[in-house]
This record gives C-alpha cells, structure tokens and sequence, in this order.
C-alpha cells in the first residue's frame, strides 16, 4: 500500500447534529476498493484519482495522537465516511485498531460506518469506550445476490447482519444503513421490509436511511456503466425519469411512510435525532454503572 502526505487526520465536524452527533471526522484511508455502483465519494469535488486504489497517510497514528492530545474538547469521532475503515488493507496494518485504541486512550467517543463484518475484531476496544459509541452498518439489499451485484468486493448482507448482532450482543449501540435506496433497484417494498425485520432480529436499535441515490458528474457516469453492465435497459429509465437531477428519488411514494410503519412495528428508531438521543443516553447510563 502507497502512503500519501497528509498534515492533519482529525478535522471539526461541521455537520455533526445532522450525522450522528459526530464532533470531529476523519478517515484513515483514501480510495476505496468495494467498488459499489452508487458511491458518492467517486464524484469530482472531492478529488480522490483512482479512487479504486487504497492508500494510507504517512505517520498518520502519531499525527492523530498529537491532534488528540492537544484537542481542549472531547467529543464524538466520526469515521467512514468517504473512505471505508475496514477495507481488506486493515487486516494487515490495523490503521484503524490503533486509531480506536488512541480514541479510547484519550476519552473520546466514536461514530463509525462501514460495509465490511471486519468490525467485530474490534469489539474488544469498543467496548472500552466511556465517551459514546454508535456502529452503524451499510446494508441496501437483504438478498446476498442482489447485493453482490451492486457492492461487488463487500462482505454478503448476511455476514453484515451478522455482524450488527455479534456487536449488539456486546452491548454496543449498533444499527443499520439502509443508504442508499436505489430506484428500481432495491426500492421494492419486500426489500425495505426485510431490511428492517433482519435488523430487528439480529439486535439492531436503529435503521436510518436518506431515501434515494445521489448522481453528478464522475458518479453518474460510473453508475451508469455498471447499469448497463448488470441491469439491462435500465440505463435509459433512469436518464427518461430523472434526466440530470442530483438526488433520484423512488417514484414509489409508499416508501417513506412504509418505513416508518415497520421501523415502529419493530420498536426501532429511525429519525436522526432520536438515533443520537438514544446512543448518548446509553453513554450516561453506562458511565453511571461505572462508577
């Protein structure tokens, strides 16, 4: 793997109360090897080049240890967001272990998504964070099949739920990412609702999901490839229905309120301030038993 400059790892959230209550952000790697049809972070105004390409940033645990020590507020660290954490690469340099056990170390909390079950290695260290954890796993397809097919190089749907109950087995305030919903492709009602059903089974507290699939310049041009590479026609339906819109919504207008009713069924959050309520409200408890 390349290792790339990098003068700082940990940057102040500007978004923090719309993403998981996250203070800080970072991401250890740059470049992405899932190869998903959807991935926003393939669009131009972020400026990653070969974005299939995985690449670390040089001394980036001892510049994030001098970034924690010297930060005057603790807070939540929010990971995964461009770039997956737990790309194959970490088996090998555990970037990501060591960053986590800096975070712990330093009385931090953690935001964290990711597509791959590699995070249950970590459970040991999670579960050692006082200052608020929250793990969230991306899953658009309940049928490992159709999942392969639009996440190419990800773990099956099946071991991700699998890893939302090792790590809600642990106690650990885990849910899922139903992100995106892509139009005439898992936008079937059986889809979201077997989403749910498993993330409820499988020990989830929560299921948030934005809706449709966002689309612009390099993005949509990838998209569009694998479109007609794996759904024949499809291609031409997107461009009649959406034509050059960012954000491509579902034309099944069922959807948002049948989320909500099975979220309920379920007993499971799934608005965005209620997620962050739930898991800071679990971070008091437990420092209450603590001490």
């Amino acid at each position: 793997m390349d290792f790339i400059p990098a003068k700082t790892i940990l940057q102040k959230h500007a978004h923090g109360d719309q993403w998981f209550g996250a203070d800080y952000n970072m991401n250890l790697y740059k470049g992405c090897p899932h190869g998903c049809i959807y991935c926003d972070s393939r669009s131009d105004c972020y400026r990653v080049e070969n974005f299939d390409t995985v690449r670390g940033k040089a001394n980036e645990i001892e510049t994030l240890e001098r970034e924690l020590q010297t930060r005057k507020r603790r807070g939540v660290v929010g990971i995964g967001a461009m770039s997956d954490t737990y790309n194959p690469l970490e088996k090998q340099y555990e970037i990501t272990r060591k960053a986590l056990l800096l975070i712990q170390k330093y009385g931090f909390g953690v935001s964290l998504e990711t597509k791959s079950d590699l995070i249950v290695r970590d459970t040991d260290i999670f579960t050692k964070i006082k200052a608020g954890v929250i793990l969230k796993l991306s899953i658009t397809a309940a049928d490992d099949e159709l999942s392969k097919k639009i996440e190419p190089n990800v773990c099956a749907s099946s071991a991700r739920f699998r890893a939302v109950k090792t790590l809600s087995d642990a106690g650990l305030f885990t849910g899922v990412l139903l992100c995106p919903i892509i139009p005439f492709i898992t936008d079937a009602e059986g889809n979201i609702r077997d989403i749910i059903r498993l993330a409820y089974e499988n020990g989830a507290k929560f299921v948030w999901s934005p809706g449709g699939v966002t689309l612009r310049d390099s993005q949509r041009e990838y998209f569009y490839k694998q479109l007609d590479k794996h759904f024949s026609g499809l291609k031409e339906q997107y461009m009649r229905t959406f034509g050059n819109s960012y954000a491509c919504h579902s034309p099944n207008k069922n959807l948002a309120v049948l989320f909500k009713e099975e979220c309920l069924k379920y007993g499971l959050l799934y608005k965005m301030g209620d997620i962050i309520r739930g898991y800071k409200k679990a971070e008091v408890e437990q420092l209450t038993l603590d001490i």
